[in-house]
């Protein structure tokens, strides 16, 4: 039986769903291999080559881009040759035809939850998540609070949606060795003292408040810099208008495209991260900066408590004050970081690419053998 599964947005973006997407389907290559049962058909880009992945895998490129006004008309002329038994989605949005089984992943609602962050555009293409789910045979989530999300939302039947957690790219791990960490630091132009936000620069991710803090802590006298790495997302404007209000001047750096490898140093280097976000499907960067030993501090709505538990600090997103104190308890309070720093490991270490892929199959089995 052929199982699709659609890789072409890891060609567009590579944070976020573009993670997901690319160790889930490695370690899907890994398992799927020691199956006679099933073949994995991965759908990748035009705009690439196909994906290095490990095992017995086939690959098909597909010419429909991501996120088009004529996507799913596009993919089900494209797929209907393919003989798929089930094709995967993971980026929310199905073809709304074709004779196969269908799984979707749905990462979060915030576009339901906060219309006024999305660009025409977006409105559009997230719109179609009600008729997404109706097609759907099964659902992902990356959270127990996605799922709840998802049933009481879009009122789909519980049995119908099953959380798998992601987990972290290996490559986010504790570093030993300072020189390292020091050359990564200079050669993006940051001082010994910073902290760092890592995500799309968006309306969600709470940037103007995460800003506002930073701000206090710089007239109360502490010398710290801020990190925001991550590309620009739909409405960034704001962003850019509170930092020049602000005149915060060099100590903010923004820096794009970081690469995995330099983005595990500059974790390292950091004193913490902050992510202070309105709303989060499952958080990433958090766990990433677990990995690495870096304390943490987190809105405390949505998945994000669920994901760090007790190993980072939890404040109120919209509590510029809050968020400011938060920052100095997990910068100037050493035990505390010591603390943070062992929880942060041992929570970190409980999420696995290996058991996400194991229970995603076991969810295309169920659908495949008419279980669900």
């Amino acid at each position: 039986m052929r199982i699709g599964f659609d890789a072409r947005l890891v060609y567009y973006q590579q944070a976020g769903i573009g993670q997901y997407i690319l160790h889930l389907v490695q370690s899907l290559s890994r398992l799927m291999s020691k199956t006679t049962n099933y073949e994995l058909w991965v759908l990748y880009s035009r705009k690439g080559a196909p994906l290095k992945l490990p095992g017995r895998v086939h690959q098909a490129k597909l010419w429909t881009p991501s996120h088009h006004r004529y996507e799913s008309l596009g993919l089900q002329i494209e797929l209907w040759g393919k003989r798929l038994a089930l094709l995967h989605s993971p980026d929310f949005i199905p073809p709304f035809g074709g004779r196969f089984r269908s799984v979707i992943t749905i990462h979060d609602l915030n576009f339901i939850h906060y219309p006024h962050f999305l660009t025409p555009d977006s409105a559009r293409y997230y719109g179609q998540i009600y008729r997404a789910v109706r097609r759907a045979d099964h659902i992902l989530t990356d959270s127990n609070w996605t799922r709840q999300d998802v049933i009481n939302t879009l009122g789909v039947p519980p049995e119908q949606v099953t959380t798998v957690y992601l987990a972290t790219n290996p490559v986010y791990r504790p570093i030993t060795d300072r020189q390292e960490i020091r050359r990564a630091l200079t050669g993006y132009g940051l001082p010994p003292d910073f902290i760092i936000f890592v995500g799309t620069l968006e309306p969600r991710k709470n940037v103007p408040t995460l800003l506002k803090a930073f701000y206090r802590l710089c007239e109360r006298g502490y010398d710290l810099h801020l990190a925001l790495v991550g590309r620009k997302g739909w409405l960034y404007e704001e962003i850019l208008t509170t930092l020049t209000e602000l005149k915060l001047g060099d100590r903010v750096h923004l820096l794009e495209n970081v690469p995995n490898e330099d983005l595990a140093r500059l974790y390292n280097g950091a004193k913490c991260l902050v992510l202070p976000s309105h709303y989060e499907g499952f958080g990433l960067p958090p766990l990433e900066a677990m990995a690495c030993g870096t304390p943490v501090v987190v809105s405390n709505r949505a998945s994000l408590p669920e994901i760090v538990g007790d190993a980072g600090l939890l404040v109120d997103p919209d509590d510029i004050e809050a968020l400011s104190e938060a920052i100095i308890r997990a910068v100037d309070d050493s035990a505390l970081r010591s603390t943070l720093r062992q929880r942060g490991l041992q929570r970190a270490a409980e999420f696995s690419w290996t058991r996400a892929a194991e229970e995603t199959l076991a969810v295309y089995q169920a659908v495949l053998s008419g279980r669900d």
